[in-house]
């Protein structure tokens, strides 16, 4: 195949099926601090960061008042939220720890610094900050050389002086 996608594509945004739109938006909105664009009635609503018409929409159309879906089964791994600096991940670590909210992980991937948690409907989310192009970690042969390791959470609340 000599098609390959443009490289400027970007992908605009995730919709998740919850079962309480308010639990949803306790996490998403009071939380992680996304803002509501538009409503659906009761059944949909649309948040984003900035200006943009929608990065997350959650609707219980097919899933009001069910379970999770089972973590060994095919779906979604997680949804990934890419923040513009460090000190903005770290900033989001703070209103989780503040707000109680349980991690599932925090790792150094070398190319980024990430955190993990699952949402109340248990759909994996990932924060995370890329380091600048010119650190990523690279092989012999030029190519990204990612790894896992932990990541030191009291460095990254450092930069907001935690």
């Amino acid at each position: 195949m000599d098609y390959k996608i443009p490289a400027a594509t970007k992908i605009g945004h995730v919709h998740l099926k919850v079962s309480d739109i308010e639990r949803a938006l306790t996490f998403y909105r009071d939380i992680l601090g996304f803002e509501i664009t538009q409503r659906y009635g009761t059944s949909a609503v649309f948040l984003a960061a900035g200006d943009y018409h929608h990065h997350i929409g959650l609707n219980t159309w097919y899933s009001k008042d069910s379970p999770s879906a089972p973590v060994h089964s095919a779906g979604l791994f997680h949804l990934a939220i890419l923040y513009p600096t460090r000190i903005a991940l770290a900033v989001a670590v703070k209103r989780l720890f503040d707000a109680g909210y349980p991690l599932t992980g925090a790792s150094d991937h070398g190319v980024s610094q990430a955190i993990y948690l699952n949402d109340p409907d248990q759909n994996g989310v990932e924060l995370y900050w890329d380091r600048p192009k010119e650190e990523w970690p690279l092989d012999e042969n030029g190519g990204i050389q990612m790894f896992t390791e932990a990541l030191d959470l009291e460095n990254l609340l450092a930069e907001i002086g935690t």
